[in-house]
C-alpha cells in the first residue's frame, strides 16, 4: 500500500500543467536586453591546454556566465544557454576576426534554458517542463522577443531536467527526458522519464524514440548514415571506475538502451539488474571512461581539418564531480567505420591539473563553423573558444 500511494503522489505532481497550450504567445519581461563588452582580454590559462600539432585553440568569447549549449543563426549570431544562470544570450562577432564583440543577454526569465535549436529563422529553446520559440530573432536582438510556447507537459523534476534539443534529418525537434534520479525505474511513474522524444516543429505528435537513457545532454546525427548518436551519463556511488559513460547508436525507433537495469551494455544494476538481464538491451557502441560526464558531442563535416578527422565524433567531457581523482574535463575522439567504433582517444586536454586536482575549465558544448572550425562552450571557465588547423598553407577563414 506505501507504493501505491507514492507512485499515487508522483503522477499527480507530474500531471500538473499539462493542458495543452500550443502556439500560446508568453511576453518576455518588459526590459531592454543587456549588452556587454567589446572583446575583453581573456585572462582563462590556455597556454596549458594540449592538443594535436597543428591545432589551435582561442577564446572567442568571454564572460559568458554558464555558457552551455549552443545554436548558430542563419546571419551568424551564436545563441548560448545555462542551466542555472537563466540567461540566453546572442553573441555576435560584428567585424569577422572571430572574436566576439557583442553579447546580448536576450532573456533573463527562464528557469533552465539549457537546449536551444535554431531552425528556418527562429530560436528554439527548452527550459524544463517548456519548449519556447522566438520567431525573427535575429532581427530583433535590440528588442524584448515575444516568445511563443509550442510545448508545455514536459515533467517538472530538475533533476536531469535540463535538456538538450535538435533537429534530426527528418526535421523533427529531439527532446530528451532525464532520470529525476541517481538510479530509480522512474518510468513506473512516467513512461517520459529517460527517454529522448522527437516531434513536430509546432509540438505536436510528440512520441518516444529512445528508451533506457539516463541523462543524455547531447546528440547528432552520422552526416552518412542519418543515424543518431547520443552520449548518457552513467549512474553514480557504484565506485570510482563502474559504470562506464556510454556513446550510443539509435537504428531504429523504440531502442532500449538499458537504464536502470543495466550499464555499459554488460554491468547489471545492483538494484534493478535482476529485473531484466542485459541481453534485453543496446548495447554502447562505445563504453567511455567512468563518471567522465560526456555532454555534447558532434561528428566533423568540416574541410578545414585534415581528411581523417571527418571520421571522428568529438565529445566534451564536462568532468566528474565525485570522483577520487577526476576524470574527464577534456574533448575527446571516438572514431566510427562501419557503423562501429574503432578507437577512443583524447583530443584536447588541460583544464584539469592532474597533480593539483584544480580546473579551469568544463567542456559542455560543441558547434562547427561554416569555416570548419569548432567552437567548444565551457560554463566553469564561462567561455567560448574556438579550435582551428593550420598546416601550414594559407586558408581563408569565414563564418559566413
Amino acid at each position: 500500500m506505501k507504493n501505491y500511494t507514492l507512485k499515487t503522489f508522483l503522477i499527480a505532481m507530474t500531471l500538473v500543467g499539462f493542458t495543452a497550450c500550443n502556439e500560446k504567445k508568453q511576453k518576455v519581461e518588459e526590459k531592454e536586453p543587456m549588452v556587454t563588452y567589446d572583446e575583453p582580454e581573456s585572462k582563462l590559462p590556455i597556454e596549458g591546454l594540449k592538443l594535436p600539432n597543428g591545432f589551435k585553440i582561442e577564446v572567442f568569447a568571454d564572460s559568458i556566465d554558464g555558457a552551455r549549449s549552443m545554436a548558430m543563426g542563419d546571419d551568424g549570431t551564436l545563441f548560448v544557454g545555462t542551466r542555472n544562470e537563466k540567461k540566453i544570450y546572442a553573441i555576435q562577432d560584428r567585424d569577422k576576426d572571430f572574436k566576439a564583440d557583442r553579447v546580448i543577454e536576450l532573456d533573463t526569465t527562464l528557469e533552465s534554458p539549457n537546449g536551444l535549436a535554431f531552425r528556418n529563422g527562429s530560436l528554439y529553446v527548452a527550459d524544463v517542463s517548456k519548449l519556447f520559440r522566438y520567431d525573427n530573432i535575429e532581427a530583433n536582438l535590440d528588442s524584448v522577443p515575444e516568445r511563443t510556447v509550442i510545448y508545455d507537459d514536459f515533467p517538472e523534476p530538475f533533476h536531469h531536467g535540463w535538456k538538450y534539443i535538435a533537429f534530426g534529418p527528418d526535421d523533427k525537434l529531439y527532446v530528451p527526458v532525464g532520470a529525476p534520479c541517481n538510479i530509480c525505474d522512474s518510468t513506473a511513474v512516467d513512461e517520459r522519464f529517460a527517454t529522448i522524444s522527437r516531434m513536430d516543429p509546432d509540438g505536436s505528435n510528440r512520441e518516444i524514440y529512445a528508451r533506457g537513457v539516463r541523462n543524455t545532454v547531447g546528440f547528432d546525427w552520422h552526416p552518412e548514415t542519418k543515424e543518431m548518436y547520443f552520449t548518457d551519463n552513467g549512474r553514480d556511488m557504484m565506485g570510482d571506475d563502474i559504470p562506464p559513460c556510454e556513446l550510443n547508436r539509435v537504428t531504429e525507433a523504440d531502442q532500449h538502451f538499458g537504464f536502470p537495469f543495466c550499464h555499459g551494455g554488460t554491468i547489471p544494476d545492483p538494484e534493478f539488474g535482476s529485473q531484466r538481464p542485459c541481453s534485453d538491451f543496446v548495447a554502447p557502441v562505445q563504453t567511455l571512461d567512468a563518471h567522465v560526464a560526456p555532454l555534447g558531442m558532434k561528428f566533423y563535416t568540416g574541410d578545414m581539418f585534415p581528411e581523417k578527422y571527418k571520421q571522428y565524433a568529438f565529445i566534451a567531457e564536462h568532468g566528474s564531480w565525485n570522483r577520487s581523482k577526476k576524470s574527464g574535463y577534456k574533448i575527446s575522439l571516438v572514431k566510427i567505420e562501419n557503423n562501429e567504433a574503432v578507437s577512443y582517444e583524447t583530443f584536447i586536454e588541460g583544464w584539469l591539473d592532474q597533480e593539483s586536482q584544480e580546473a579551469f575549465g568544463r567542456p559542455v558544448d560543441i558547434l562547427l563553423l561554416k569555416d570548419g572550425s569548432l567552437l567548444i562552450s565551457d560554463d566553469f571557465g564561462d567561455a567560448i573558444y574556438r579550435v582551428t588547423y593550420d598546416d601550414g598553407e594559407s586558408q581563408v577563414a569565414s563564418v559566413e
